[in-house]
């Protein structure tokens, strides 16, 4: 026969194992909303970031273009300071390639996906070895 004593030791019991049960499943619950924060901000944050760098390719290669029109008509196309700012041009094209797998034609204002700017430059009239 339970004793009153005994009868309440065993209705904590269970009490504070309905605690621990809820408790568990508000852990869980907290811990699938995270999880699914977490990978909601990963798909928003990733492609935005990578929008801001394409942003900066192509702030750059503009002005690396400007710099080498700008020597062209100063000095010509065949002068030293033309070539500098070609090269430099292209370094920016490889920076914006390595990172992006694409450059930025400032005449045409698109992306490219071929690595062809050697032809772009040929059609300008830029190319130099």
């Amino acid at each position: 026969m339970q004793t009153l004593a005994n009868k309440s030791h065993t209705f904590v019991d269970r009490r504070k194992s309905m605690n621990t049960r809820r408790d568990y499943k508000r852990l869980g619950k907290t811990l699938v909303a995270g999880a699914t924060l977490s990978v909601f901000l990963l798909f928003v944050a990733v492609p935005r970031s990578q929008a801001d760098g394409r942003g900066k390719c192509q702030r750059n290669m503009e002005r690396a273009e400007a710099r080498l029109d700008q020597a062209i008509h100063r000095y010509g196309g065949n002068s030293r300071q033309a070539i500098d700012r070609w090269h430099e041009l292209n370094a920016e094209r490889q920076r914006c390639w390595n990172q992006y797998h694409a450059w930025w034609g400032v005449q045409d204002h698109r992306w490219h996906d071929e690595r062809d700017w050697e032809r772009y430059d040929k059609d300008r009239g830029w190319h130099h070895d």
